[in-house]
């Protein structure tokens, strides 16, 4: 029995994963998908001008079903590409990233929303990372530093807080416009993190009291260098986690073994397999024709 045969693959489902990667992994393949996802963008980007979505409506229709038939079937082609081992295709994030955004635009209650239907569309575009590694890794880094962006989101919503009640406290009846109230503290001091206006509020607050510029300096201290130093340090590090990460991991279009080398091999098998059918049946060759051997071997 086969090797194919022992893993209980189909020849027929491994040639069409092997001409079908043969396409995924052509470089034609992948300009052509990188050109349909910047021209889907293009196609929003016309669409948001109300003069040329109203004189081109039917156009842009036509070009976004063009656009759908042509993600669809290389997501089509992609699945393919796995039809001798389709576990691999959903193990792979990008992958289903790919097939549900493909799939959502197929929903009747998501076509029927206009809203949604171009957010599926805008996340079209984030499939070029697919395409693009450096901003593949950059993605995957994003994704990586989401908890320690929370714990630096956690402490900066404390600090937020704790500067706007003493905020309050001191300025509230001086400065009622900034400090009136908690939530006016806080959008105060949150535009303050960007160093936007801190000249001004320094002043504003000389004015009231020469201790306003401690409270101002130690604030501008921890939340402009302090905390956005940390979210730059856990940033980057998640960035070198992801550098290593894809240099790790194996692409995925690659095949496992090499498919053609077995293919041809099981093609010779089956003809051997086919010729040993046939000896039973074939004539005993005649006892002239069988080979003397060399007297040396007589004796």
């Amino acid at each position: 029995m086969s090797e194919l045969s022992e893993q209980g693959v189909h020849p027929a489902r491994t040639a069409l994963a092997a001409r079908a990667r043969a396409v995924t992994e052509a470089h034609g393949f992948t300009a052509a998908v990188v050109t349909l996802i910047l021209a889907n963008a293009a196609l929003l980007g016309v669409e948001t001008y109300s003069g040329p979505a109203a004189d081109w409506h039917r156009w842009l229709r036509t070009a976004e079903h063009l656009c759908l038939a042509a993600f669809t079937a290389e997501i089509l082609v992609r699945l393919a590409a796995h039809a001798d081992r389709p576990r691999d295709f959903f193990k792979d994030p990008w992958n289903l990233f790919d097939l549900a955004v493909v799939l959502c635009a197929f929903l009747p209650v998501l076509r029927e929303n206009g809203t949604v239907l171009r957010l599926l569309r805008l996340a079209r575009v984030l499939r070029t990372a697919r395409f693009l590694p450096q901003l593949r890794v950059v993605l995957v880094a994003v994704v990586r530093s989401l908890p320690g962006t929370l714990s630096f989101l956690l402490v900066g919503a404390l600090l937020l807080y704790v500067y706007a009640m003493v905020g309050w406290v001191f300025f509230g009846r001086h400065d009622p416009e900034h400090y009136g109230s908690l939530g006016r503290a806080v959008l105060t001091l949150f535009l303050l993190m960007t160093l936007d206006g801190v000249g001004d509020a320094v002043r504003a607050g000389l004015d009231i009291s020469r201790w306003s510029l401690l409270y101002y300096a130690s604030y501008v201290l921890l939340a402009s260098f302090v905390l956005v130093n940390v979210l730059i340090g856990v940033v980057l590090t998640s960035l070198d986690e992801a550098r290593d990460l894809d240099r790790e991991t194996p692409p995925t279009a690659a095949p496992p073994v090499g498919d053609a080398l077995r293919l041809r091999i099981e093609e010779a098998r089956r003809a051997l397999d086919a010729l040993e059918r046939e000896l039973p049946h074939a004539p005993p060759p005649p006892p002239d024709s069988l080979p003397t051997l060399p007297a040396e071997r007589q004796m």
